[in-house]
């Protein structure tokens, strides 16, 4: 049961990912289609609109104004996505996770579809269509990230958290990974079956999500079963002795009265916890950087060095390999040292190197592939950390007194104040080239959060 949990919480971030990673690996292809010019990027074998289709839409005059549109796109993405944080933690504290989740999932499926794919079919293009449609995805895609940390966090306890978060939020850079793939298998045919692909496929792990996830391990035994004996979040709430653990239910269902609920706890209380606005304010600085990476990195290898848009996907998937290395790496680390954020600190003083020495990548995919994953480990690693182990640590600690549920709050304030920081950054065209100059200073800002409030105490 335990494997089926884990599998099946995974697959369901694996597959948003990669259908959030197909906007991002088709961009040349869109930007193309929506320019009157017959423009052939780099062998780029996609359909253009005709002549016909362009003087009746008129979407934009060159590639440069459509770049900035698509640049517009992250950023409405991006902000609709913070917003939709801050709601849909409180949401997922109230209500049934599973339901939440499928519903986020099968949403921003249909959303996707209809974007990329029907529209394309239909030869429908507008500007405020294509906005409106981003917002709604953005809302919709928010509602999952805070069900699937705080689902996790039912299921296993601080003791070894680090290890066990970091090694799961790798399904973001997975799902990139399936993402980028499946995207450049179908690329030739045109963009719009990379979104039917991925829409198709994401909605399919809704409907799974709907009926086989199990949200928490109160619904592993019989109907009936209450609160397990193990109230402290130090602990694993999970037991290999399935029979020992209803045993243990047995014999506090006859001794104790059940205990009530925990209440859900209020945004403002959450957001006034302990760790919980530095992390967020810090986070906010490194999503920046590594959301330009997301958003803008197939697209800066193609213009920038003249790879095909095939070949710069594929190459980009090296920088969330790095990411699955460093998280889980530095998350074991973190749990052998006790503390999370001495650990970050050095692995984002190294990042500062690292964006440098990207900067200067030669026209090389082997060195290239070579420096991406070095500054996927170094900040990959922390933005999955962040987003998972240490909002379950803040969703978890003391100061709530195991009396009220604060982990889907708490990690929709971090990934939406993170969001938010990011969003900041997408609306420049030459995404990779000026955040690199930025990363110095926001790194920096980073490392000055931890050592003055979390030292000492994380």
């Amino acid at each position: 049961k335990k494997i089926g949990f884990y599998l099946k919480i995974n697959i369901s971030y694996v597959l948003l990912h990669s259908s959030r990673k197909t906007f991002s690996n088709v961009k040349v292809s869109i930007s193309a289609q929506w320019t009157p010019s017959a423009f052939q990027q780099n062998g780029s074998t996609s359909s253009l609109s005709p002549g016909e289709t362009w003087e009746e839409n008129k979407l934009f005059a060159d590639m440069g104004e459509a770049t900035l549109f698509l640049g517009a796109l992250d950023s409405i993405f991006l902000f609709s996505y913070a917003v939709g944080l801050y709601i849909s933690g409180v949401i997922g504290d109230r209500f049934n996770l599973r339901y939440v989740l499928s519903f986020g999932l099968c949403g921003s499926a249909v959303t996707e579809f209809v974007f990329g794919t029907l529209t394309e079919w239909l030869q429908f293009y507008n500007v405020y269509f294509y906005c409106f449609l981003w917002v709604i995805n953005g809302l919709l895609q928010s509602t999952v990230w805070p069900c699937v940390v705080a689902i996790m966090g039912n299921w296993f306890g601080k003791s070894g958290r680090g290890f066990v978060f970091g090694l799961w939020s790798a399904c973001a850079s997975v799902g990139n990974i399936l993402g980028a793939f499946l995207a450049s298998s179908v690329l030739k045919y045109g963009y719009e079956y990379a979104f039917l692909v991925t829409s198709v496929v994401q909605f399919a792990g809704g409907v799974v999500v709907f009926f086989g996830l199990l949200t928490s391990p109160k619904e592993i035994g019989e109907k009936g079963i209450r609160t397990p004996l193990y109230t402290d979040s130090q602990r694993p709430l999970i037991s290999d002795d399935e029979d020992e653990l209803c045993d243990e239910y047995s014999i506090q269902q006859r001794d104790e009265e059940p205990e009530p609920q925990p209440k859900a706890i209020g945004f403002l209380q959450a957001f006034c916890l302990p760790g919980v606005i530095p992390y967020s304010l810090a986070y906010a600085c490194l999503k920046l950087v590594n959301y330009s990476f997301f958003f803008w990195l197939p697209f800066y290898l193609s213009k920038n060095f003249g790879w095909k848009e095939v070949q710069a996907d594929r190459l980009s998937v090296w920088y969330d390999v790095g990411g699955i290395v460093g998280g889980t790496v530095q998350g074991l680390i973190s749990d052998l040292l006790g503390k999370r954020a001495p650990v970050l600190a050095i692995s984002l003083l190294l990042a500062m190197g690292a964006l440098v020495g990207y900067s200067h990548s030669p026209n090389n995919q082997l060195v290239n592939g070579a420096l991406l994953a070095t500054t996927g480990f170094l900040i990959g690693g922390p933005s999955n950390m962040i987003s998972s182990a240490i909002s379950a640590d803040l969703g978890r600690q003391e100061a709530l007194q195991n009396s009220q549920e604060a982990l889907a709050t708490v990690t929709g304030i971090v990934d939406g104040t993170g969001s938010i920081g990011a969003a900041g950054g997408q609306s420049n065209a030459e995404g990779i080239k000026s955040i690199v100059c930025k990363s110095c200073s926001l790194c920096m800002f980073f490392l000055m959060t931890y050592y003055c409030y979390f030292m000492c105490k994380y």
